[in-house]
């Protein structure tokens, strides 16, 4: 099978091919830093870490896929946050403090989600040349203006802009919350290079524009794409949010400069997350860091239950949810971890599945597949053959990389005898069809005291788990 990605730019699922095999080229926009990371911020590093590491299967080799994911350390929620936490200190001293313990906050938490450092991770304030030097070719091909100390991008030039988003620039500008401002031709012209305030970080400006300055926002990653991945690329990744305006205007922009048809090949784009069934929000009391979500579940569980729903489709984040992928990585740990040695193997329905449009949900349920035949039919060199393949497929998406033990140690969690428990369940079955309830309850307590609870089910059957 080959690999299939869903294009937003042409709304279809195309064979993808890259614009040179020997260097696979992907960018991604990363995070803003001034805050912790919440768990919609999340959705996409785990994503694209997916589809990083697919691509490392499907061209294998050193250095030959390459992926970027920035760094945002130029904005005004930085300023103002610099501003809030050190008010005594000069702001450009405050914001790099800002900046430095806010991106070692977001390394630790999605390194512990399991999720590759990408191969290049640019700051935007370290690449101010080549911002300055595309304003300057923007302008002088008759693409972008000067006007009050801004630059600005003259959207009526380009016949086509609007195409990622499907709306026509008469449609955005009839919905458009755009800022009207006296240096504007057109209120849906966007800033390239504004004048900074007194007291805020400040770079020579381009050509034309004598006041210091900084750069808007989307300039950066068409700077930053540019630098490391050259005129075009493959893929471009982020948030179905981004689609408009950040992503239509770095294609202008990046078109514009350079003359070329694309930008990138490819845009991918993950659909949204809400929880509990309400879009998140700090006024509803349901925004969750991905810090606090960490205090409380182990990474591996954060990252399975995002990839249990396909990227493009909108995600319902639940407790319920996270229980369940819990249980679930623990059956798997217990069933494909033990008495394999180190080789593993990767099932080719499950690559199939990912090659499919990144179908995370259709590889989990091949995953599925490999345990039940485990825990069936399979014996001998057969079940060793599946447990290699059921571990080896879920390393291959970031899962199932601790031993047995690890994962029943976590967070200092005591390790459970799977089979004693099934034994002392046993038992306890046996005692209640005597009618021996003492025995029952002594037998209950005993497993309690172990850290496992219990649930007696309608059928008769009785199940487990390890008590949180």
């Amino acid at each position: 099978m080959e690999l299939r990605l869903y294009n937003t730019l042409t709304k279809e699922k195309e064979v993808f091919q890259p614009l040179d095999p020997a260097r696979v080229r992907m960018y991604v926009c990363g995070p803003t830093v001034y805050d912790f990371a919440h768990i919609g911020n999340a959705r996409p590093v785990i994503v694209f870490d997916v589809l990083y590491r697919l691509l490392r299967h499907l061209y294998p080799g050193e250095g030959r896929v390459k992926y970027v994911r920035n760094i945002t350390d130029v904005d005004d929620k930085i300023n103002a946050r610099a501003a809030e936490e050190y008010p005594k200190l000069p702001l450009n001293e405050a914001i790099r403090l800002v900046t430095e313990k806010t991106e070692k906050q977001f390394h630790d938490d999605v390194d512990a989600l399991g999720c590759l450092r990408p191969d290049v991770e640019p700051r935007a304030t370290e690449h101010i040349n080549e911002m300055r030097e595309l304003i300057d070719r923007l302008v002088k091909a008759g693409f972008a203006y000067v006007e009050q100390e801004h630059a600005l991008f003259e959207v009526g030039k380009m016949s086509d802009y609007g195409k990622l988003a499907r709306r026509s620039l008469d449609e955005m500008e009839a919905g458009a919350r755009v800022e009207v401002a006296p240096y504007k031709r057109n209120p849906m012209d966007f800033v390239l290079w504004k004048p900074s305030k007194p007291g805020e970080p400040a770079w020579p400006s381009p050509s034309g524009i004598k006041t210091p300055g900084r750069p808007g926002w989307h300039i950066e990653c068409s700077a930053m794409s540019w630098k490391h991945l050259g005129e075009t690329f493959d893929i471009h990744g982020g948030g179905i949010d981004l689609v408009f305006p950040h992503h239509e205007n770095e294609i202008a922009q990046s078109r514009c400069a350079f003359h070329s048809p694309v930008m990138a090949k490819t845009w991918m784009h993950n659909g949204f997350l809400q929880v509990e069934g309400e879009k998140m929000s700090k006024s509803l009391g349901n925004f969750i860091t991905l810090r606090q979500l960490l205090n409380d579940w182990p990474g591996e569980v954060i990252r399975f239950n995002m990839l249990r729903t396909h990227y493009r489709q909108p995600i319902d984040w639940t407790v319920k949810a996270l229980e369940e992928s819990e249980k679930t990585l623990g059956r798997w740990y217990e069933a494909a971890t033990q008495n394999i040695g180190d080789k593993t193997t990767i099932d080719p329905e499950f690559i199939e599945a990912l090659e499919d449009d990144l179908n995370t949900p259709k590889a989990i349920a091949r995953l599925h597949s490999l345990y039940s035949e485990i825990k069936g039919p399979a014996s001998g060199k057969h079940q060793i053959d599946l447990k290699q393949a059921l571990r080896g497929s879920a390393r291959a998406i970031g899962l199932l990389n601790l031993t047995y033990e690890q994962w029943l140690t976590r967070d200092g969690a005591k390790i459970i005898d799977s089979e004693k428990v099934e034994g002392l369940i046993d038992a306890r079955l046996a005692a209640r069809k005597s009618k021996d309830f003492a025995e029952s309850d002594r037998i209950r307590d005993e497993l309690k005291a172990m850290g496992v609870v219990i649930k007696d089910n309608k059928d008769g059957t009785t199940t487990w788990e390890i008590a949180r």
